[in-house]
């Protein structure tokens, strides 16, 4: 049975040309197409597509919120981010958003259609580029759990990016003492926050005080 694919694109001229790589494949079957996130969303009942190959910059929902729409909606459909975003940020939301694939529109054709065809089969498929993120953050994760000292709940890392978070640095300052890119230095942040359950930085120097890692 073919896989029955919607794409979700903005643009008219990139939606025609995936239809005419993609209509050649006799295991993909175009059930549908949309231009805006919405008319993506309004579309899954009625079509029932075993795929959506969707872009991640839509002009009225971010295709990282659509994803997760689609998934509480739909959780049998499967999602492959077609996209121009090739840094952190973005893979990992979309990721967390529910999607089952994630590849560059500069990729080969070989490549898109291997993610569609596992995606549709339960798989993840992940372009080897961008696959290196995901190998990184699983092997801090996996040196965390090794025995790095935790601050309720932190990281090691956390724990030094906090101390120079109290201390009044930019993210931009913290990569550069650290060795790490502002990105990452932003998404440390966000995970403290939300740990510490703290919401500005006047809490978070308290809480630093408090615990010893600043002097007041």
């Amino acid at each position: 049975m073919a896989i029955r694919l919607l794409l979700v694109d903005d643009h008219a001229v990139v939606r025609s040309g995936l239809r005419m790589l993609l209509e050649g494949e006799a295991d993909v079957e175009i059930a549908g197409e949309a231009g805006t996130a919405r008319e993506a969303l309004d579309l899954l009942g009625r079509l029932h597509p075993d795929v959506v190959l969707m872009d991640i910059g839509l002009p009225d929902l971010s295709g990282i919120d659509a994803a997760r729409e689609i998934k509480s909606l739909h959780p049998e459909i499967a999602i492959v981010a077609l996209t121009i975003h090739e840094d952190e940020e973005y893979f990992f939301k979309m990721l967390e958003a529910g999607a089952s694939g994630y590849v560059p529109k500069r990729a080969a054709p070989e490549e898109l259609l291997t993610a569609i065809r596992a995606a549709a089969s339960g798989e993840v498929y992940l372009y080897p580029s961008l696959a290196k993120f995901l190998v990184h953050d699983y092997l801090t994760q996996e040196s965390t759990s090794r025995g790095e000292r935790t601050l309720d709940g932190l990281t090691q890392r956390e724990e030094e990016v906090l101390g120079h978070l109290a201390d009044g640095a930019s993210n931009t300052e913290i990569a550069e003492t650290l060795g790490i890119s502002p990105k990452t230095v932003a998404r440390h942040r966000e995970n403290i926050m939300r740990k510490l359950n703290l919401h500005s930085r006047t809490e978070l120097v308290k809480y630093a005080i408090r615990k010893g890692i600043i002097q007041a």
